[in-house]
């Protein structure tokens, strides 16, 4: 991902979230999602440099179509030797094309390649279409759950993972 490709990625990004947690989450922060916000966000990342992250674009007929980013597992102080899928997103008019199962399928490509043992996500408890995806591409559920917290509203999530190997 470039500094160019910012406005598209936040547009795909606020528009998956409009129509993924559509009834999920209060409609109040869904209609309060900037894509210039968002873009700027992306932009002064991109700025202080990838470190360790992944960011993935996938392109249709040269218009940047989907969005993903992996990297380290995140989860507060702590840090494991596992990859995180940070976010995967795509137009909401392409859903259903691929998209997402390919760029899921490069980003554990690339984090088997980079030795990670096992790949680990959050995904809301709800969202059942993102649930089975993840499923299809070889995620379970380990168990893990967490409230988070959405204009004042607790929107539990998941923890997915998958096991890494020589052949992802």
């Amino acid at each position: 991902m470039t500094h160019a490709d910012c406005d598209r990625v936040a547009e795909i990004r606020v528009g998956g979230w409009r129509t993924a947690y559509r009834g999920l989450m209060p409609q109040s922060h869904l209609d309060a999602l900037s894509v210039a916000e968002d873009a700027e966000r992306h932009r002064a990342r991109l700025a202080r440099g990838h470190g360790t992250r992944g960011d993935l674009i996938a392109e249709r007929n040269g218009s940047t179509v989907g969005w993903a980013c992996h990297g380290p597992y995140r989860a507060g102080d702590l840090r494991t030797d596992d990859a995180e899928l940070y976010a995967i997103y795509v137009d909401p008019g392409q859903y259903g094309a691929g998209i997402g199962r390919a760029l899921l399928q490069e980003s554990i490509r690339r984090c088997t390649a980079a030795g990670y043992p096992r790949m680990l996500l959050w995904v809301l408890k709800e969202n059942t279409d993102a649930r089975r995806f993840y499923e299809r591409a070889g995620f379970h559920a380990d168990g893990a759950e967490e409230p988070w917290e959405v204009d004042g509203v607790l929107v539990p999530e998941v923890r997915y993972a998958r096991q890494l190997t020589a052949t992802g």
